[in-house]
């Protein structure tokens, strides 16, 4: 009897003294972001933080979760992303928050807040339930410092860049961004940018690049960004990674190669990529670089002079041919505001709707009056090959990411990555198609870029790390967004955390708003 009291009081006395956590997650397999193999494992959360891995059966907490069959990783984090405007409309993110991703780098291709403390500060006030860390652009501080005009800065516009980039990392923007293909940054020349990202250099920053060409220029414009690396010393980020349009296909197995003899010199150079081979920009890409010089009111005188007018035209149908296309289909409207009803349809169906004929031509007609009558026509353009796809996405130093914005749910025809792009890679290219194995597709969607971003609390589920968390299950995890139905969630993720909140339970959004600002 003594020894039945004494087993009692010391059962009582181990539970009063048992560690007592705000959430345990038991019973998963953790895949802890470092590549290795995944393990089994309870994860204990505290205060925002992971703060045990191993086994707690006998734990107590607030809330249990438990993940017996699924996969429990550190939340995704997406290094290419362009929230701006969607985080303060739609704060709870969902079509990233459902797609597993907890933490995004905005500000890229160029474009950015220009007063990145202010924009910190909004975000505090406003609450999202992502975390968000950003770029500053090269073409929003040369568009501050010279507007859109097609030539290099004076001394003083050069000065007036450098401290407006200084400004922005000692805010803690994680780095310089540009967009070389984009109004204004495609007058720069590469002795510009050096500049900029030796500013950027100095406070610890990247350098992500949407590149000049993904074209037929392509390994000139990933040379010019490996080059930008070498010459500032500043690690680099090649934004979505891909080749274009036919001519170009197959053209991967020498991008990769530049990049790879990067890496054996030494530099930091790595990549990233979306699991489509479609691509999503504005219209205004498919017009020659000058026709924008100056200004929008530039860019309209222009196009109402006939004969410039037809010079643009006609530039456009060379171009066209040299990209192999025998027209604009592969060019789809997914946002154009002053219509909506062309929201989905091809420029060569909409050109029909016109009364014009099918002839390149005429289809640029149909693009210079769009062009003409709002700023920045989202598109979606089907220009890429599976085989790059799949050949860029085996690359190690790769990094998973949706180049994508804050969806509205049903507005517009926005491109399927926006929902799909961290789902599509876990069910079509790992589980059906084996292109890499799990714990590398998590590797690549956490420490790779909280590495590469110096986001140094993210990245790996372990102790003393951010609860960043996101319990998953393999086996039905799956994208649901296609390019004629883009609005539909990803599937398979039931819980996600966020700064050790949850803000998915058992797969619904709960509005918890437990984002914060990432700072470098």
């Amino acid at each position: 009897m003594k020894l039945f009291i004494t087993l009692c009081l010391l059962t009582a006395c181990e539970a009063a003294h048992a560690q007592s956590y705000d959430l345990v997650i038991l019973n998963g397999k953790v895949i802890d972001g470092s590549g290795n193999p995944w393990f089994y494992a309870d994860v204990a959360v505290q205060n925002g933080k992971v703060v045990r891995v191993g086994n707690l059966r006998d734990a107590i907490a607030k809330k249990v979760i438990d993940a017996s069959g699924l996969i429990v990783a550190p939340g995704f984090i997406d290094v290419h992303a362009h929230i701006e405007g969607g985080e303060m409309t739609t704060p709870t993110a969902d079509n990233f928050i459902y797609d597993g991703v907890t933490s995004v780098v905005t500000g890229n291709c160029g474009g950015s807040n220009l007063n990145i403390a202010e924009y910190f500060t909004r975000l505090d006030s406003v609450k999202t339930s992502i975390n968000i860390a950003t770029l500053i652009g090269h073409n929003t501080v040369r568009r501050a410092a010279m507007g859109d005009a097609q030539r290099d800065p004076t001394s003083d516009e050069l000065k007036k860049m450098e401290t407006l980039v200084e400004d922005a990392m000692k805010s803690g923007a994680v780095g310089l961004s540009t967009g070389l293909i984009y109004i204004p940054g495609t007058y720069s020349k590469t002795d510009e940018v050096v500049a900029l990202a030796r500013m950027a250099a100095q406070w610890g920053g990247v350098y992500a690049s949407h590149i000049r060409d993904e074209g037929d220029n392509v390994t000139d414009a990933v040379n010019e960004a490996i080059n930008i690396g070498r010459l500032a010393k500043i690690p680099v980020e090649i934004s979505h990674f891909k080749v274009t349009y036919k001519p170009n296909w197959g053209r991967s197995v020498e991008t990769i190669k530049l990049v790879d003899d990067a890496r054996k010199e030494g530099l930091d150079v790595t990549i990233d990529q979306y699991p489509y081979i479609a691509s999503s920009t504005t219209l205004d890409t498919t017009v020659p670089a000058w026709v924008f010089a100056g200004g929008r009111d530039s860019m309209k005188l222009r196009l109402n002079d006939p004969v410039t007018r037809m010079k643009i035209k006609k530039e456009m149908t060379v171009t066209l041919k040299k990209k192999q296309l025998k027209n604009y289909s592969y060019a789809q409207v997914a946002r154009y505001a002053p219509d909506t009803t062309l929201n989905g349809k091809n420029i060569s169906e909409i050109n029909r709707l016109r009364g014009r004929k099918a002839k390149p031509i005429e289809e640029a007609e149909t693009i210079l009056e769009m062009i003409g009558a709002i700023n920045r026509t989202q598109m979606v353009y089907f220009s890429m090959n599976e085989d790059d796809l799949t050949r860029i996405l085996q690359y190690p130093f790769n990094m998973i990411a949706s180049d994508a914005g804050i969806a509205r749910y049903g507005s517009g025809m926005p491109h399927p990555r926006a929902y799909g792009t961290n789902a599509r890679v876990l069910g079509k290219y790992v589980r059906e198609q084996n292109v890499i194995r799990l714990e590398e597709a998590i590797r690549r969607m956490t420490s790779l870029p909280a590495q590469k971003f110096n986001l140094r609390d993210r990245g790996l589920l372990r102790e003393g790390m951010a609860a960043d968390i996101v319990v998953f299950d393999a086996q039905t995890v799956g994208d649901a967004a296609t390019f004629t139905n883009p609005h539909a969630y990803s599937t398979g993720f039931k819980y996600v955390l966020v700064n050790g909140e949850v803000v998915v339970d058992t797969g619904k959004h709960t509005g918890v708003r437990s984002g914060q600002v990432l700072k470098y």
